[in-house]
């Protein structure tokens, strides 16, 4: 087994190779502005870490979001060409998921990532394994009362102490956080999500209303 993870949901933009039984290579910058122009270079920086050539993969796993459209849609675009082109399975995991994991938690906590528009993409969990609540975008004022006495993990939790006064790490999601999610769920049988994207809302470029069709005579 070679899985080859990729996530672009945060600012983070990650890439790694999990051998089935641990990370062998992973590389992770933050930049939100440049997710197409990093992703690639850290895929070629973790093959060449690795000593393998892309066609060692033997399948692909990607962070399905929630996260903002421009960047989200970088990761989920390069998964699916990977998988069309080596022929090889893709797997979606939630991005929360993946920084649930990384926490190592076995305590109740919540994990927030930043939603812009002052609002954060939001989940509850049982322990860093178990989801207990459906992805959800809110503004932190109104879900005070929800994760009122939990940790929480996530850059988007740290941008609002008054919501969240027990902020922890990691804030972004690692790639090989969620390539060793991935193993252990295919070593169990478990589910995966389709590699498509978790947006929660509507992108902000929207037809105009009362827009006139122009046909021509």
């Amino acid at each position: 087994m070679l899985l080859l993870a990729v996530d672009t949901a945060t600012p983070a933009v990650t890439a790694a190779l999990h051998d089935g039984n641990s990370v062998v290579a992973e590389s992770s910058s933050v930049d939100a502005r440049r997710h197409g122009e990093l992703l690639l270079p850290a895929v070629d920086r973790v093959l060449a870490e690795a000593g393998v050539k892309l066609d060692a993969v033997t399948a692909v796993v990607t962070g399905v979001g929630p996260g903002p459209y421009t960047g989200l849609r970088v990761g989920l675009v390069t998964a699916s060409t990977f998988g069309s082109v080596l022929g090889v399975p893709v797997y979606g995991l939630c991005t929360l998921d993946g920084l649930a994991y990384a926490s190592g938690l076995e305590e109740p906590f919540v994990v927030a990532t930043d939603a812009r528009r002052k609002e954060v993409y939001w989940a509850r969990y049982e322990s860093a394994r178990s989801r207990v609540s459906e992805p959800a975008v809110d503004r932190p004022a109104d879900i005070a009362e929800q994760v009122a006495g939990l940790p929480a993990i996530g850059a988007g939790a740290s941008l609002y102490p008054e919501t969240f006064p027990d902020a922890r790490g990691p804030e972004y999601v690692s790639a090989g956080a969620l390539a060793a999610l991935a193993a252990e769920k295919l070593a169990a049988g478990d589910d995966f999500l389709p590699p498509l994207p978790l947006y929660l809302r509507r992108p902000d470029a929207q037809v105009p209303k009362n827009y006139k069709v122009v046909t021509p005579k």
